[in-house]
């Protein structure tokens, strides 16, 4: 019991030591610094900080447009599509506006030259190296169609699309997807029934001046997809022209649409003029002189309707039929 009394009044003395020191130091300590800094919401600037004072460095250097020699390489400098750079293009290009009546700005630091797209990389050079690398990938021109006139005979079907470059988000142009086929009439190799029911399905898409249907797609959202349409459009008008129906059978001359004078009294009326006195029906009008002449001229006036150019074709073919030779002050 004696040990732990002692033992305790020793901690007690030591513990005693060390606080006086501690408050002695920390004491001494604050009474050796500085006050406590002062926050400040606004620096004061009268405050001497010291600064470093940089050198500006003088650079004597030629841009490199000025230094690009004119027989250069092109190809090697801009190889591909990409956005203008002033000192990589050796031309004093200028575009923009100003306000006042200063000139155009230049290319340097000139933003409405790096918006748009530039063709610097389709230079004829360029092309001309392209397609001698691209050479050796074709195939030679097939003979026996060295003329227009032979690739609309072989080829009847023109396909006509259009392809943009232009700056947007999307490489996908809405006109893009528009496809126009071409094809003649004549080579459908059609007859008369076909024709006039073609005539009739294509409406206003058929051009009698050039005789040339063209069908329109675009409705689907691609190319390929409107390309598809209008060749299955082709096929169905095709095949619908060359079906005949059970009431077409039917139709006698007074249904009919449209004029025929091959199966008209016009028609015998001329063959029994032409054979008198022995008429015969089954006499064929294009052995008869100006006969064509006579059918084209009364077909155009019954079908497109009375005008000043069908009655003077309708009387001169019949002048011409009839073998006369009247003065042209008589009406």
């Amino acid at each position: 019991m004696i040990t732990l009394i002692r033992h305790y009044e020793a901690v007690i003395q030591a513990t005693s030591k060390i606080t006086k020191n501690s408050s002695f130091y920390i004491s001494t300590n604050i009474s050796n610094t500085e006050e406590f800094r002062v926050l400040e919401l606004v620096p004061n600037s009268s405050r001497n900080v010291k600064r470093i004072k940089r050198q500006p460095i003088a650079v004597k250097s030629t841009p490199r447009a000025d230094r690009m020699p004119t027989d250069q390489n092109w190809q090697a400098i801009w190889p591909t599509a990409r956005t203008f750079h002033p000192d990589t293009v050796p031309l004093p290009l200028r575009q923009g506006y100003k306000h006042n009546k200063n000139p155009h700005p230049n290319k340097h630091a000139n933003t409405e030259l790096m918006k748009i797209p530039n063709f610097l990389h389709l230079t004829p050079p360029a092309v001309k190296a392209h397609c001698e690398a691209i050479k050796k990938f074709c195939t030679k021109w097939p003979i026996g169609l060295e003329t227009d006139e032979a690739c609309e005979k072989h080829f009847p079907i023109e396909i006509i699309t259009s392809d943009y470059c232009y700056s947007s988000p999307t490489i996908r142009e809405p006109l893009a997807r528009i496809v126009n086929l071409r094809v003649r009439l004549s080579s459908l190799h059609l007859d008369a029934h076909a024709k006039d029911k073609l005539l009739r399905l294509v409406g206003d898409r058929y051009n009698p001046k050039t005789g040339i249907i063209t069908i329109t797609a675009d409705k689907c959202p691609t190319k390929k997809q409107n390309l598809d349409y209008v060749n299955y459009l082709l096929t169905a008008l095709f095949h619908v022209s060359w079906r005949v129906e059970p009431w077409e059978a039917e139709k006698s001359e007074v249904d009919m649409e449209y004029y025929d004078w091959d199966k008209n009294k016009s028609r015998d009326s001329l063959v029994s003029m032409y054979s008198w006195p022995n008429p015969s029906i089954d006499c064929n009008y294009n052995d008869i002189p100006h006969g064509t002449e006579y059918k084209s001229a009364v077909s155009d006036l019954i079908n497109n309707g009375e005008d000043h150019f069908s009655i003077n074709k309708y009387k001169q073919a019949v002048k011409n039929v009839l073998n006369l030779s009247f003065n042209e002050n008589v009406n």
